[in-house]
């Protein structure tokens, strides 16, 4: 099979029609970081080729060595200087490097390629699952990044509902977390605790801990149908609007094109997510079925969150909006689990993917 009939353009299409939104969005609002979103672009779109190119049932060779890498990065970037007063990123001079976004398709290669070999998840096979999740879970939470331990939460749930895990062992879980939420909420900083206070009611604090939630409600609804045109949203272009570029670029977007440039995003999203829970459905490869699940939660976890939390739906909790918020990181990470998507789906008959 050539390169080019591998290609998926129900992937490929919704994922470079974000990046070009993400590209004109960001030379209307903020021009100086449109040459680094294209490099980044780029650059994850390569690393999809590279990624579609491979034989994906490579990887499961490969799985402890991801796991070490994911330790080691994680715990590197405590003995680093902090970077905007946390320990999220690695600085290379000519790039920032975060590592909870990058080593995200590691870990779902890890976990698929771990449990295509487990028959069934008894309580202890679940126990010693668990105690190799809670060491990159407890080094995410500390960094701090709440946003991202969450995504890591909730691919880690969805593998192991895939896997068979009993319902009433999932539940035994959840209660027992319930049990470290005093230690949680402990651990969590100042402005975390006040995000998550101000969520109830963001008047409490207008000016400090619910300004975002304010300021990004403000911005949508000022949108309108069609948006103030691209360049025109007063929150964003007048700087009211904070992470205007990356957390909330969704309430930019909502100002600037309205409730219509909002719905075709939301769309290219639906069809994104669409196809890659079809091909999780449709494969006959149970780590192809695996590697699908696992991104679908991250993909759809994440744009859920952020889009709630620009509504003012969800708390504010950092988390950016898959090709569409400024960051390499983040698009490289998308880009090359998009890719093993590609690869699952070109390893698919193309008979079992059509719609009846």
């Amino acid at each position: 099979m050539s390169f080019i009939r591998r290609l998926n353009p129900f992937l490929l299409f919704p994922s470079l029609s974000i990046s070009c939104i993400s590209l004109f969005l960001l030379l209307s609002t903020a021009s100086n970081l449109f040459v680094p979103q294209l490099i980044f672009t780029f650059t994850g779109l390569l690393f999809y080729f590279l990624f579609l190119s491979i034989d994906y049932n490579l990887w499961p060779k490969f799985k402890y060595l991801f796991y070490l890498i994911t330790l080691l990065l994680l715990s590197l970037i405590f003995l680093l200087p902090e970077v905007r007063g946390t320990h999220r990123w690695i600085d290379f001079g000519i790039f920032i490097l975060q590592p909870s976004e990058i080593l995200k398709p590691l870990i779902i290669l890890f976990y698929s390629s771990h449990l295509i070999k487990i028959q069934k998840i008894s309580g202890f096979t679940l126990l010693k699952l668990i105690v190799t999740f809670l060491p990159i879970f407890a080094l995410i939470f500390l960094q701090p990044d709440l946003g991202n331990a969450i995504i890591y939460i909730s691919l880690f749930i969805g593998l192991l509902i895939i896997a068979g895990t009993n319902i009433s062992h999932l539940l035994s879980g959840a209660a027992t977390l319930l049990l470290f939420l005093p230690l949680i909420w402990a651990r969590l900083l100042g402005y975390q605790r006040q995000r998550l206070i101000s969520f109830i009611n963001p008047q409490l604090d207008p000016l400090g801990a619910g300004y975002n939630a304010i300021q990004s409600v403000i911005a949508i609804g000022s949108g309108g149908l069609i948006g103030l045109g691209l360049g025109r949203g007063n929150q964003s272009r007048l700087l009211f609007l904070p992470e205007y570029q990356t957390d909330f670029i969704f309430a930019s977007l909502i100002e600037s094109l309205g409730f219509a440039g909002g719905l075709i995003l939301l769309g290219l999203y639906f069809l994104m997510l669409f196809w890659i829970l079809l091909v999780a459905l449709k494969s006959s490869n149970l780590l192809g079925r695996f590697i699908a699940v696992g991104i679908f939660c991250q993909i759809f976890s994440q744009v859920i969150i952020n889009v709630g939390m620009n509504m003012g739906l969800l708390p504010i909790t950092g988390i950016t909006l898959p090709l569409l918020s400024y960051g390499g990181s983040s698009i490289v990470s998308t880009y090359i689990s998009l890719g093993l998507i590609n690869a699952v789906s070109a390893d698919t008959p193309k008979k079992i993917l059509v719609i009846r």
